[in-house]
C-alpha cells in the first residue's frame, strides 16, 4: 500500500455502497466547522473504482468527503490503497471502529489547555463532548469519585439494543437502584449541600453499576454457601 497523498477532484470520489458508518448530525457540523476553521483533515482511504473508469472509490472518510463538498471544496486529500472487495470490506468494517479509549487525567488536562484559549462555547462547536462534559473535564483537580489514584482511568462506551419492554425494565430498574443509593441525593439535598445536580448519563452509570455490584455480591452469596 502507497501511502502518498494525492488530491483527487472530490467529483470523482465515490462513497462505498456497503459503507455502514453513520455520524450524528451535529458531529459532522462539527467536523464541518473544523476542517473550514483550520483547512485540515486526515486524508481519505481511497481505492480505483472497480467498475467506474476515472474514479475512486472512498474506504475510509465518507463523512469528510460530504464536508468538504459542502464547504465549497473541489479537490480532496486523499492516499490510495491497492484493495480488492474483500480487504476493502474489512476496511469499511474495522477503520471506523478500531480506536483507543480517553485516558481520564490526559483528557481532562488537554480540556483545561484547550479552554485556556478557547471559551466553553467555541469548544462546544469544536468538540465531539457536550458542554457539560467539557465543563467537568476541564475541572478535574482530582480523580473522579471510583477512579484510581493513578489516574489510569478510561471513559468508556456501553452500548446496548434493546426493545421497548427491556428498555422499560432496565430504565425502571436504573431509577429504583438510583433512589436506593444513599449516593445519589434527591434534588432538594443536592441544592442545600451545594453540590452540582448530576446528569442523567451520570446517574444511569451510577445505578447501572449499584446494579452490577447487588448481582455479583449475591453470586457471591449463592457460590459459597
Amino acid at each position: 500500500m502507497q501511502n502518498t497523498i494525492i488530491r483527487i477532484p472530490l467529483d470523482r470520489l465515490l462513497p462505498h455502497p456497503e459503507n455502514p458508518n453513520r455520524m450524528a448530525k451535529a458531529n459532522f457540523e462539527k467536523l464541518k466547522r473544523h476542517i473550514k476553521q483550520t483547512h485540515n483533515y486526515e486524508p481519505l482511504i481511497v481505492r480505483k473504482h472497480p467498475e467506474i473508469a476515472d474514479s475512486f472509490q472512498i474506504i475510509n472518510g465518507h463523512h469528510r468527503a460530504d464536508a468538504l463538498k459542502q464547504i465549497g471544496e473541489t479537490f480532496a486529500d486523499c492516499v490510495e490503497w491497492d484493495v480488492n472487495d474483500d480487504a476493502a470490506r474489512l476496511l469499511l468494517a474495522t477503520l471506523n471502529r478500531l480506536g483507543g479509549k480517553d485516558e481520564l487525567g490526559a483528557k481532562a488536562s488537554l480540556y483545561k489547555n484547550l479552554s485556556i484559549k478557547f471559551s466553553i462555547k467555541e469548544l462546544t462547536k469544536l468538540l465531539p463532548d457536550n458542554k457539560q462534559t467539557i465543563e467537568k473535564l476541564k475541572d478535574i483537580t482530582k480523580p473522579l469519585e471510583g477512579f484510581a489514584e493513578d489516574a489510569k482511568a478510561f471513559l468508556n462506551t456501553l452500548v446496548f439494543f434493546l426493545d421497548d419492554e427491556q428498555i422499560e425494565t432496565v430504565e425502571t430498574a436504573l431509577e429504583k437502584a438510583a433512589q436506593q443509593s444513599p449516593e445519589c441525593l434527591p434534588v432538594e439535598a443536592l441544592a442545600k449541600s451545594g453540590k452540582r445536580q448530576e446528569t442523567k448519563s451520570e446517574k444511569m452509570a451510577k445505578a447501572i453499576t449499584i446494579i452490577s455490584k447487588h448481582y455479583l455480591n449475591r453470586k457471591k452469596v449463592r457460590d459459597e454457601t
